[in-house]
């Protein structure tokens, strides 16, 4: 396990690492994925497939809980072009010879349905709508207090992403659909993008729907970027552990597993695959 280390301003400063755990002959079954790209490609486009899926099933538990609060309208029209994206991906992670099989096309086609589930992300936020503005992603820093969430959000769930894969004896810095960059946990990155909308969009949303977050909670620095208060961090973190032991039905294994082990249990699915035990990666499709 990592303990991560950060300074007042949100930035990573160091981490501690426990016991590591590594199988050299399943990281050189990973690595010589990496390097085949017609391989890279098939655990790229399921791992995208899930993200799709599970991006639509947010909006879709939007329009069946909340319809009359809501453009339904724009959520439905919003939903099919995802569906429609979905089927494309689905097909093309099943197709022996698809025309579109360059990376660069499939993160593509991940990279505009994204921005498509984020035209509507606003719609999906039903209190404090005046304070919680969402007008398009942004990071880096993030520029409203949406985005702010989300960030931290995201360097949450990738940390625990990584801490998964460690566990299981794979890399988590050579992935298959974000490629080699320095201190980047790319695997970690490809394994977090399943659970992007409902782990992470779904605990924002439920933050800011119930109040649990609120404007005060939140400070602007000198270059405009919006951060968590100490108090905020701290109701941020209380409920993401508090989530993180719901318990669920694993939709795979079929299992009663809590939240936080969802990365650990695809961790293990992802380690089978790459043995060849499974045929290919089962995605985490929520439910």
């Amino acid at each position: 396990m990592e303990a991560w280390i950060e300074i007042p301003n949100g930035k990573f400063l160091a981490r501690t690492v426990g016991k590591e755990y590594g199988n050299v002959l399943l990281r050189k079954e990973q690595y010589r994925i990496y390097d085949n790209l017609d391989k890279s490609n098939l655990y790229a486009r399921n791992m995208i497939l899930g993200k799709v899926y599970n991006c639509r099933w947010s909006i879709e538990r939007t329009l069946r809980d909340h319809e009359y609060r809501i453009d339904a309208e724009r959520l439905k029209k919003n939903s099919l072009v995802l569906k429609e994206g979905y089927e494309r991906i689905y097909v093309a992670s099943h197709a022996e010879a698809w025309i579109e099989t360059d990376m660069d096309k499939l993160r593509g086609v991940e990279g505009k349905l994204a921005e498509q589930y984020f035209s509507v992300f606003d719609e999906l936020i039903l209190n404090q709508k005046d304070e919680f503005k969402f007008e398009g992603r942004n990071r880096r820093p993030p520029l409203d207090k949406v985005n702010a969430l989300l960030s931290l959000a995201y360097t949450v769930l990738v940390g625990e992403c990584s801490n998964a894969l460690n566990s299981v004896g794979l890399d988590p810095y050579v992935g298959f659909m974000h490629r080699d960059r320095p201190a980047r946990r790319s695997l970690a990155l490809d394994l977090m993008e399943e659970f992007r909308a409902i782990l992470a969009d779904r605990f924002v949303l439920t933050l800011i729907n119930t109040k649990a977050i609120k404007k005060e909670h939140f400070q602007t620095q000198k270059d405009n970027a919006v951060l968590l208060t100490e108090q905020g961090r701290k109701i941020f973190f209380n409920a993401w552990q508090k989530h993180k032991k719901e318990k669920i039905i694993h939709p795979y294994l079929k299992e009663k597993i809590e939240w936080g082990l969802v990365p650990y249990v695809q961790a293990l699915l992802l380690t089978r695959t790459i043995r060849g035990d499974l045929e290919e990666y089962p995605p985490f499709f929520w439910k």
